[in-house]
């Protein structure tokens, strides 16, 4: 008989054979190393529901926390909803207000161009006017300059008043306009050159800027006086030993002869200190 056959037999008589007190604590004793009693299995399984009753409770605790946890970042997160919420709404009232502010500021740029516009072209028409107020209140001047001049001449032409006091008012004017320095040369005549008898002999000179300018201021020019001049500059140039470069006569009088000998010996004319441009 092999072993296959006994391992037949022991599966088929061993139910019976168990009912037997004997033979069941036999086989007991037998299997006891390899399998657990009663007590001990009882006593590993209680530890070990007790074993899973802790981690459940631990673990229900975590969650327990968890969801606290949970719930307060869902109310920070619904709070912080709220407050974006309320940041967006002041913002777009903000964006609103800037709008508004961006177009009233639009606005004050454009009254404020026009304004602009508006001042220059006032500034513009106050300084046409100024120029135009300033011309003619030069024009007066020179006016009321010229009248002074001929009543001037006129008085020195009467008598009323010396032809030095007539001289003198023209030269303060020809320094007071041109800002220069009118110097009078006065120098004795020996041989009578000028008049043909020695005299004295005095002649307006002023210099500027290099140039020599010889004048000569009377109430009244002749002809005869025109020729006199001509002779009072030849005897500075002689004098001095100068070269006069212009010689320039102001005198509110002078006949018509006298202006065709001022043009042959060179002599600029002047009715008036006005009617002069430039002294250079």
């Amino acid at each position: 008989m092999d072993a296959t056959e006994i391992k037949a037999i022991i599966k088929q008589e061993l139910p019976k054979l168990l009912e037997e007190p004997a033979m069941r604590d036999f086989v007991l004793r037998t299997v006891s190393q390899f399998y657990a009693g009663k007590q001990e299995t009882e006593s590993k399984f209680d530890r070990i529901l007790a074993e899973l009753q802790r981690d459940r409770e631990e673990q229900a605790k975590k969650w327990d926390e968890f969801n606290k946890k949970w719930e307060e970042y869902l109310k920070k997160s619904e709070e912080n909803d709220k407050k974006w919420e309320e940041y967006i709404k002041k913002s777009e009232e903000n964006d609103k207000k800037w709008e508004e502010n961006n177009k009233k500021w639009d606005e004050f740029n454009k009254k404020w161009e026009e304004y602009l516009k508006k001042s220059e072209e006032n500034d513009k028409k106050w300084y046409e006017q100024h120029e135009i107020n300033k011309k003619l209140f030069l024009e007066i001047q020179k006016l009321s300059s010229k009248i002074d001049t001929r009543l001037g001449a006129m008085e020195a032409r009467w008598g009323l008043q010396s032809e030095a006091s007539f001289r003198n008012a023209l030269k303060s004017l020809l320094e007071e306009t041109f800002q220069v320095e009118v110097i009078n040369f006065l120098e004795y005549d020996k041989q009578g050159e000028v008049f043909g008898n020695p005299d004295q002999i005095e002649i307006d000179i002023i210099i500027q800027n290099g140039v020599i300018i010889a004048c000569e201021i009377k109430s009244s020019m002749s002809k005869s006086d025109m020729y006199t001049f001509e002779k009072k500059v030849q005897f500075y140039e002689k004098q001095e030993n100068k070269k006069v470069n212009r010689k320039i006569v102001i005198s509110p009088m002078v006949d018509q002869k006298a202006q065709s000998t001022a043009e042959k010996l060179g002599i600029e004319v002047f009715s008036f200190v006005e009617d002069i441009t430039n002294l250079s």
